[in-house]
């Protein structure tokens, strides 16, 4: 009786328990939106029809976009066998114009260098590979990093460079007592370019040549709208600066004066022409009307010295011979004791803008150009000039770069990664270039990478 009693009484309390469920559930209604939206799913996207219906509409979609890709291809293929053209000038097409080109590279006996646009706009950086110039012994090598435009860089590029290989072959001639006439010169500008016959460099590809542009004032180059933003809110910088009624001429300088004890004193003689280029570079932007500036880095070498002469914020690193980073160069910045004094000191200031700025636009307290700047003396253009004895250090191989490379990598961290790649082709600097941008570099990323491996290096002992 008892069990029977028990079981009764869990069947009323089940039941109880399930109309109260059911009276619960009635009470709420079914016409939510949520199960509106359900039950309009099921009742006409859910149906068998219009699930075949769809899915053979995305087929033949798929169809469709297949034959067009390979009707593509197909006319690609028959354009090109029916028009001669050569493989060489195909290949030029494929490249399109330097303006639309991502990367650039340049091989030489000893060095190599890569370069790419990264995730800027425009490419600002150039370099310059120059080995045993005119067989005197003496390589030079160089890297503008602009800004603000590609004016300031094509400009170092174009007369600043080929100034100072003039200078070069001239200084060379006169240490060895060759006689030689230097005609006079009015200004580096007048200063033609010559071809380097005797320079052993294969070019792959390399930056456009400018025309021209010191003296061509009827073009306007297009320069940073930021930047011009920030210049004319800064109107004690601009507000004087005004095109000089007569242009700049360079002092012509005896060679005598860039010897020393029978060399050539480097360190004077890349002072005076980063200088004098700067000047001219000044007066030619102030007839365009164009603000941009440029760093340098500009590496020399002859036997067993390296010269390093930098302006700005590119930078050099020697890998010597126990695989430590030696720096070469060190960056100029605003928040630097010394470069923050001299500001001050001109009656400028430096300001927080992302990064530390001269009065709130320039991230370098040192460049080439910027003549709004410039004309303030906020920034200067006077290089720091460091000696190298190679004999001393028995380097592995020499970084030069731009900063879109040490934004992401330390000197460390550079030199181990190329000491790992020195047997590729270029020597690592394509690798090092492009590992910079996987690493987040905003900027445009030039390497230029020195072999030493392979070369001699020369001491009055003999060869090393």
């Amino acid at each position: 009786m008892e069990d029977e009693l028990e079981d009764r009484v869990l069947h009323q309390t089940y039941l109880s328990f399930i109309k109260i469920l059911s009276r619960f559930t009635s009470s709420v209604p079914f016409d939510t939106p949520v199960s509106y939206l359900w039950k309009m799913v099921r009742l006409y996207i859910l149906r068998s029809e219009v699930v075949i219906f769809s899915l053979a509409i995305i087929i033949v979609f798929m169809y469709l976009q297949t034959i067009e890709s390979w009707s593509r291809t197909m006319l690609s293929r028959l354009s090109q066998a029916m028009n001669p053209i050569s493989a060489v000038q195909r290949m030029k097409l494929m490249e399109g114009s330097d303006a639309d080109k991502q990367s650039w590279e340049l091989k030489g006996t000893l060095s190599a260098a890569y370069a790419i646009k990264g995730r800027r706009m425009h490419m600002e950086d150039r370099f310059i590979i120059n080995e045993n110039i005119n067989n005197t012994g003496i390589s030079l090598f160089a890297i503008f990093d602009g800004h603000g435009g590609e004016f300031a860089a094509n400009y170092a590029k174009d007369h600043l460079i080929q100034n100072l290989h003039n200078k070069i072959v001239e200084l060379s001639a006169f240490k060895e007592g060759k006689l030689i006439t230097t005609p006079h010169k009015e200004s580096v500008e007048e200063n033609k370019p010559k071809e380097d016959s005797n320079t052993i460099v294969e070019r792959k590809t390399s930056f456009k040549k400018s025309v021209s542009t010191a003296d061509d004032t009827s073009k306007k180059e297009i320069t940073d709208p930021e930047l011009l933003a920030q210049l004319n809110k800064a109107r004690p910088i601009t507000r004087e600066v005004r095109p000089s009624p007569k242009p700049v001429r360079s002092v012509t300088v005896p060679l005598s004066n860039y010897m020393d004890k029978g060399k050539i004193n480097y360190g004077k003689l890349l002072t005076d022409e980063v200088l004098a280029a700067d000047r001219l570079l000044v007066e030619a932007a102030k007839r365009s009307m164009n603000v941009a500036g440029t760093t340098a880095l500009i590496a020399v070498m002859e036997d067993n010295h390296l010269i390093v002469a930098n302006v700005g914020d590119s930078r050099g690193v020697m890998c010597d011979s126990r695989g430590n980073a030696i720096p070469v160069s060190f960056d100029h910045k605003p928040q630097q004791v010394r470069e923050q004094k001299r500001i001050e000191a001109a009656g400028g200031y430096i300001a927080f803008n992302g990064v530390w700025r001269v009065a709130g636009i320039l991230a370098t307290s040192r460049a080439m150009g910027d003549y709004p700047l410039k004309d303030k003396k906020f920034v200067i253009a006077d290089p720091d000039i460091l000696t190298f004895n190679l004999v001393d250090h028995k380097p592995m191989f020499l970084i030069l770069a731009s900063d879109g490379l040490w934004d992401t990598f330390t000197n460390e961290e550079a030199i181990k990664f190329i000491k790992e790649r020195l047997d590729e082709p270029d020597y690592g600097a394509k690798s090092l270039t492009l590992q910079a941008y996987y690493r987040g570099s905003v900027d445009n990323i030039t390497v230029l990478i020195i072999n030493f491996f392979n070369s001699k290096i020369v001491s009055a002992g003999g060869v090393q």
